[in-house]
């Protein structure tokens, strides 16, 4: 998902917000979707995030961190269909990942970045089953027949 505007707050709280386009973070944020972005924030996998581009630094980008590999964090479109993303530019290195997108906020504000427990939660352990909760919060969850 490519990013149409970014402006970066000027008090001493590392905030902006950004205006995102295109598809491939469905059904998270879509085209239009304005976000809240903490620049420097700490990443970790599973978390929205915004970086630039490794091979048009011009270029601003929100995809979700899927994890560490050589070189820096793998970084993957949520939208199966969109291909855009390390798959196609490998691991971006850290100085180019700007910071996490911490909620959506508008059309439909939602928050996408919870705690790690509630994350961890949602994602392996009770909350589970649970998915209309975990989607409402922005939680990607595996795939698995165990759930």
């Amino acid at each position: 998902m490519t990013v149409g505007r970014a402006e970066r707050g000027g008090g001493p709280l590392p905030f902006g917000v950004v205006d995102v386009a295109g598809p491939s973070m469905r059904p998270i944020l879509r085209d239009g979707d304005q976000v809240l972005v903490h620049y420097g924030a700490r990443i970790r996998p599973g978390a929205v995030v915004l970086f630039r581009h490794p091979l048009r630094q011009d270029l601003l980008v929100v995809k979700r961190a899927a994890g560490r590999r050589r070189g820096g964090w793998w970084l993957m479109s949520d939208n199966p269909l969109v291909v855009t993303d390390s798959r196609e530019y490998g691991a971006v290195p850290d100085e180019l990942v700007l910071g996490r997108v911490l909620l959506r906020m508008r059309p439909r504000p939602a928050w996408l970045a919870p705690a790690p427990a509630l994350e961890r939660a949602l994602t392996y352990g009770p909350l589970a089953r649970l998915g209309a909760l975990a989607d409402r919060l922005g939680v990607h969850r595996p795939v698995s027949s165990e759930l």
